[in-house]
């Protein structure tokens, strides 16, 4: 069986907290996904995933908490607890800029990963524990905001006590990820300590990579990648999406093309045979200390690859145009 894993990062943005938008506001447009007149994020999410037998992992930032307080984080993560998903741990380390208190005396960066060894430690160890106070079971897996990781981060997560990290996209290393991966890793590794789990994805052109995030991929593609992951005994095929997703980019309105490719996901892999949805507290740590076996992605396909290319087109002049309504 292959296990799949449908995250969602799940996260306030520090634009609309720059551009002075309320905590409130920030919630039900980048939380709950309001727009139009309908909900699509955590909750809607929730309700496909559960109509469909699936589970959830929802990788949480709490470092919003150390600008408006932990009160707002106890709502989400008892919402994705008491349905029965995962709440897990993320990080966007800009919410720093408006720390009311620094827990590492006033230095910022974008990503975890530009800090040193001794302040992941504390940023990771803080985050974990709003995470836990909020509500949440012990926490056993990671996924950095940007992709924004480093080997340190790794270091940091294993002193900590997390097993797993997710912080690993291919599309990402070299740039924000800087975490000593290949490129063509596809199952669980152990590196320093942690088990890495990457985003799985599918070769859509020779030498690329498309990563199997819902608003990139088409879903032909997730689609194939998913039947290449059964097929060949993958352990685990990682899927990305965001709580704000389903979205069109200014958060103005939801975006049918997006929502439509969640849903098809959902029912593929319900009646898919040989997957089972999971979560990181489902997989054992020792599938990252098993022998490496060869793995493959799904090989590239014009025709895959230039329909969603198309489809894209014609969903961002719909969805994205502010003069024509969703």
């Amino acid at each position: 069986m292959t296990a799949l894993l449908i995250t969602v990062d799940t996260e306030l943005s520090a634009l609309w907290q720059q551009r002075g938008a309320s905590l409130d506001e920030n919630v039900r447009r980048s939380i709950h996904a309001e727009a139009g007149g309908r909900a699509c994020g955590i909750g809607w999410q929730m309700d496909v995933l559960d109509r469909h037998g699936l589970k959830g992992v929802f990788f949480i930032d709490p470092l919003p908490a150390l600008v408006h307080g932990a009160d707002f984080l106890r709502p989400i993560v008892g919402e994705v607890v008491g349905r029965g998903h995962e709440a897990q741990l993320h990080i966007h380390t800009e919410w720093l800029a408006w720390a009311k208190a620094s827990p590492v005396e006033g230095r910022q960066a974008r990503n975890i990963g530009d800090f040193s060894l001794a302040d992941q430690v504390t940023l990771l160890g803080l985050a974990k524990s709003l995470l836990e106070q909020a509500g949440a079971p012990p926490i056993t897996a990671f996924r950095a905001g940007n992709f924004g990781a480093n080997d340190d981060t790794l270091r940091a997560l294993a002193a900590v006590g997390i097993d797993w990290d997710s912080s690993v996209n291919p599309a990402y290393l070299g740039g924000d990820c800087r975490i000593s991966a290949d490129h063509s890793q596809i199952g669980a590794k152990r590196i320093h300590g942690v088990a890495e789990l990457p985003v799985s994805g599918i070769v859509d052109r020779p030498g690329g990579f498309r990563p199997a995030q819902i608003c990139a991929m088409s879903a032909a593609e997730m689609r194939a990648g998913l039947r290449h992951a059964v097929r060949n005994d993958h352990d685990a095929f990682v899927v990305v999406t965001h709580s704000f997703e389903m979205l069109s980019r200014d958060r103005a309105r939801p975006n049918g093309a997006v929502i439509r490719r969640f849903e098809q996901l959902c029912h593929e892999a319900a009646r898919m045979p040989g997957v089972h949805g999971a979560g990181f507290r489902d997989l054992a740590p020792s599938l990252a200390d098993a022998p490496e076996r060869r793995l493959d992605r799904v090989a590239p396909n014009r025709l895959r690859t230039g329909l969603r290319m198309a489809a894209q087109a014609v969903a961002t002049w719909r969805y994205e145009h502010r003069l024509i309504p969703a």
